[in-house]
């Protein structure tokens, strides 16, 4: 895999360009992101863009089966690498979800390095929303100090730095005018909730996606409107 190896500045938001509506009646979805996009050990129908189209249905909003860019272990880069090379199916989205970085901060890789990446990221999900800033989600990072597989590392310190990279990828968020969900508080309720992690005792469960989907079919009917 090819990874991205260009420059941003920080402060280099997306461009002020024409807006491209989807002509289509349903709402199409697109999840970018790392394992906890895919659905690391959950069936793929616990994942959560999964569950989040179903709820979408559910309450009379027809939307279609989302498309799915995402690989377990992808940093930033790596995600980057792959769509400089592979568009999605479809030419524009009504919604775009973005969630990545804790393989950035599992493999010790600079917070500078991931801002830059993410905001070159998220211009990239902004452009797949027709460039409505309003259909683009980003979510935040969840925090895998609660699971089993870091029972044996320092869990404090992963929290904190999983916080730093969240501020890192909200201020981003914040500054493009895009939605931003915070499910790290959702995922740190698993150490006292084992059913909230999959059974490979690192990642979040159906259960878990389950209120992630709820969480977002709210934000995303008022993106809608």
């Amino acid at each position: 895999m090819q990874q991205w190896k260009g420059e941003v500045k920080p402060d280099t938001l997306v461009a002020t360009v024409p807006v491209v509506v989807n002509d289509s009646s349903q709402v199409s979805f697109l999840a970018l992101g790392d394992s906890y996009t895919i659905g690391q050990s959950v069936n793929a129908a616990d994942r959560f863009p999964i569950q989040t189209a179903k709820l979408l249905n559910q309450e009379k909003i027809e939307c279609t089966q989302p498309d799915i860019i995402a690989v377990s272990g992808w940093t930033t880069g790596n995600l980057l690498g792959f769509l400089a090379e592979t568009d999605p199916p479809k030419p524009v989205y009504d919604i775009v979800t973005l969630l990545i970085g804790v393989n950035n901060q599992y493999q010790n890789r600079p917070k500078d390095e991931y801002g830059r990446e993410f905001l070159l990221l998220l211009n990239r999900a902004i452009q797949y929303a027709g460039n409505r800033k309003n259909r683009v989600i980003v979510l935040s990072i969840p925090d895998y100090s609660v699971t089993p597989f870091a029972s044996h590392s320092d869990t404090a310190l992963i929290a904190k730095e999983i916080d730093e990279f969240n501020a890192v990828n909200r201020s981003i968020a914040q500054q493009a005018g895009v939605q931003y969900l915070n499910v790290t508080g959702f995922t740190r309720l698993a150490a006292n909730d084992p059913s909230l992690i999959a059974a490979d005792g690192l990642h979040p469960s159906g259960a878990e996606y389950t209120v992630w989907a709820q969480a977002l079919v709210p934000v995303i009917k008022a993106a809608l409107q």
